[in-house]
């Protein structure tokens, strides 16, 4: 290789010293140049200027590139009986410069991903605390006391780097909501807790003096019963006694034996008025003993309901635990489709930036073309995802 031909530069590649360049291992003094130029950096990832600094390497690479690859791609044209060799070696060349480029630029791609998947983290965590202050409608009261302790422990500090301020405001603000829900939602459960309760009461006590009432009317009939029984049985017993006293007056002979037979009579009838009267005392021993029980009834009723009432508050409190939890995993999947949705998307403007960049379009141009491209701004032309 001539001193002359080692003092070009990619600035001086021309139509005129084509033919001394595009030859085999011609280009080979470039990739030197461009090694040169960018090997003995040393990448500084911890600051702006230092990640710019790399990016602006990749980006004159890119540059170096494109000003070989187009003039040669030119003489290639006009040179057709060796396209052969000349298209072997710019693919040496690109294939070599695009590692170059790709080598050179490793650190900030590692880099940014790193740090987004570490700013992705973090707003994932915060938006799991603000998670817990949705679709409050109708939780219990136990449900919104195990979500404030949940927040409570989310630990604030160091981990969260420039994301503290941000969590514990999402904290701070989760609790007064969770804690004014907890207020009104445990005064709602009170209340219906005693209106349960005063309704079982009151059902009771109707009950109780529906039995009591029914008891009282069955003494009180069954009292009237034997004193109109009891008055008729002396009513005839006056009368029997009557008549004997004017058979008496008629036949002193049968006086004495009339005598006896009355008194008998009035025996008889003050036996037959005594069991009368034992059998009104019986009844109203039974209705008093009916009472009892249908006081017994109504509160064991009383108790089965308030039994009723509390299991059915539990099964709506597991009913509604079922359906607040069934709705954080929906929240769940629609953010986690979310994100894979964002990931596959940039993926694909990556794919489309390197290609850009391949094809010979400056860094910040490709970046451009892709983003116009994506927002739909460029018409008849759109990326598929």
């Amino acid at each position: 290789m001539s001193a002359q031909q080692q003092l070009i530069t990619v600035d001086d590649i021309s139509e005129e010293n084509a033919p001394a360049i595009y030859v085999a291992g011609g280009l080979k003094q470039f990739i030197a140049i461009a090694k040169s130029e960018v090997e003995g950096e040393v990448p500084d990832l911890t600051t702006r200027k230092g990640r710019e600094r790399i990016a602006s390497l990749a980006a004159k690479v890119s540059k170096s590139k494109t000003a070989v690859e187009k003039p040669g791609r030119d003489y290639l044209r006009r040179l057709k009986e060796m396209p052969k060799v000349v298209e072997a070696e710019l693919r040496e060349f690109v294939t070599a410069m695009d590692n170059l480029r790709d080598q050179v630029r490793q650190p900030l791609n590692e880099w940014q991903a790193a740090e987004d998947a570490r700013v992705d983290r973090h707003n994932t965590a915060i938006a799991h605390i603000k998670l817990n202050t949705e679709a409050l409608d109708g939780i219990t009261a136990e449900d919104l006391a195990d979500r404030i302790t949940k927040v409570e422990a989310v630990a604030l500090g160091e981990q969260w780097q420039e994301f503290e301020a941000e969590a514990a405001r999402a904290k701070d603000d989760s609790l007064k909501v969770l804690r004014t829900a907890l207020s009104a939602r445990q005064q709602y459960e009170a209340e219906q807790v005693e209106l349960a309760r005063l309704r079982a009461e009151a059902e009771a006590r109707e009950k109780a003096d529906r039995e009591a009432a029914i008891a009282r009317e069955a003494a009180e009939r069954e009292r009237r019963e034997a004193e109109e029984r009891a008055a008729a049985e002396r009513a005839e017993a006056a009368r029997r006694e009557q008549a004997l006293i004017d058979q008496a007056a008629e036949s002193k002979r049968a006086s004495e034996q009339a005598a006896r037979d009355a008194e008998a009579a009035a025996g008889r009838q003050r036996l037959h008025l005594q069991l009368q009267a034992e059998q009104a005392e019986r009844a109203r021993v039974q209705a008093e003993a009916d009472r009892v029980a249908a006081e017994q009834r109504a509160e064991q009723e009383k108790s089965a309901a308030e039994a009723r009432a509390k299991a059915a508050a539990e099964q709506a409190r597991l009913d509604e635990r079922r359906r607040a939890e069934a709705a954080a995993a929906e929240i769940l999947r629609q953010q986690e489709a979310r994100e894979a949705d964002k990931a596959h998307k940039a993926k694909i403007n990556r794919a489309a930036l390197d290609a850009f960049i391949a094809g010979g379009m400056p860094e910040d141009c490709a970046k451009q073309a892709v983003t116009l491209i994506a927002q739909r701004k460029i018409p008849a032309i759109q990326i598929t995802y």
